[in-house]
């Protein structure tokens, strides 16, 4: 094959759709639930105490808005769009791709496991594009929170408290996390300079990488098979209605999260467990460490810290990405 030819199957119009209709989906349905997401990343990280807990979905929303305003519902969402327009657009064209290969172009069948693998591996390619966009948002996104965090003290030797379960904890002041982040820092650029700087460099960036792919691998494999079966079912020829369609996407995004919702939060504690500045108390020795020392700390609920505003987000979500997807590319195949 010349090289003409391999240039014109990467950049023919299908393609071309598939990745300008994901990433428009991405952005659609992430900017529709972007208050829910910024909660749900504050519950996942926020310490186990009492004082300055965000609990309760319209307790919490209702916080946010006295404390930020407009502004606060969409922290983090200008770089989360930017993280999930390649990031979707990446993964349903990786996703339509691997489609065409496993069934070599139409000529097989699309099984469920085929679509599980297509699924898997299009989550996995995607993460991997775009991860530090996505570890910058989630510590924007607890940035200017009024959580409860701990400044460390000058501490040579990391102490053991006897609560904390094999936790290491040092010695702490306790702030809240608006408190000790300079407003240069409250930026795209500002915080991930921040990050690279105090934290160990680039390396930083990608922190909790492994855990995460462990866990979109599973949650988009389910995602997309689960969206295609249930299509298959509600939406036969004739009844392809908006609402059939919604649906399909909000009951398979809701099934797929709530099956690999522990990864996400191992995810996000991974994210923020090298914070130098505004510790939240974290420390594990890696994603392995976590996975055991959350349920032994917190029990198994501390596995589905912020589960009930996810599943509230990703229904909504996931239907509106499925089908502005579908939407555009249709538009766009068409013309």
């Amino acid at each position: 094959m010349s090289d003409k030819e391999k240039q014109a199957r990467w950049l023919n119009p299908d393609i071309l759709s598939y990745f300008v209709a994901g990433g428009i989906a991405g952005a659609a349905s992430r900017t529709v639930v972007s208050p829910l997401e910024r909660l749900k990343i504050i519950q996942q990280v926020q310490p186990m105490t009492r004082d300055g807990q965000y609990s309760g979905v319209w307790r919490s929303l209702v916080r946010m808005w006295k404390e930020e305003g407009f502004k606060g519902y969409m922290r983090g969402n200008g770089i989360n769009c930017l993280r999930i327009v390649p990031y979707s657009a990446v993964q349903f064209t990786t996703y339509e791709q691997l489609k065409k290969f496993f069934t070599c172009r139409g000529a097989k069948e699309l099984d469920t496991p085929k679509r599980l693998a297509s699924g898997a591996l299009a989550g996995v390619t995607s993460v991997c594009t775009t991860y530090p966009l996505d570890l910058v948002r989630a510590r924007l996104s607890i940035a200017t929170a009024s959580i409860p965090v701990r400044n460390e003290t000058s501490s040579a030797v990391p102490k053991l408290d006897a609560n904390t379960f094999g936790v290491e904890r040092r010695s702490h002041a306790t702030s809240t996390s608006r408190a000790i982040y300079r407003a240069t820092e409250l930026s795209m650029i500002g915080m991930t300079i921040k990050i690279i700087r105090e934290e160990g460099g680039i390396h930083a960036l990608y922190r909790g990488l492994i855990p995460t792919a462990l866990g979109v691998a599973p949650y988009v494999g389910i995602n997309f098979a689960a969206y295609e079966a249930l299509r298959g079912i509600m939406t036969p020829p004739g009844k392809d209605t908006v609402g059939r369609k919604l649906m399909c996407g909000a009951l398979a995004g809701s099934v797929s999260q709530t099956l690999t919702y522990p990864f996400d939060v191992l995810r996000r504690r991974m994210q923020v467990v090298g914070m130098t500045s505004g510790s939240l108390g974290y420390e594990y020795k890696g994603a392995l460490d976590a996975l055991m020392t959350i349920p032994r700390a917190e029990g198994l609920r501390g596995l589905y810290r912020g589960l009930w505003p996810n599943l509230l987000k990703v229904a909504p979500s996931v239907a509106t990405s499925f089908f502005t997807y579908e939407f555009v590319k249709e538009h766009l195949v068409a013309s």
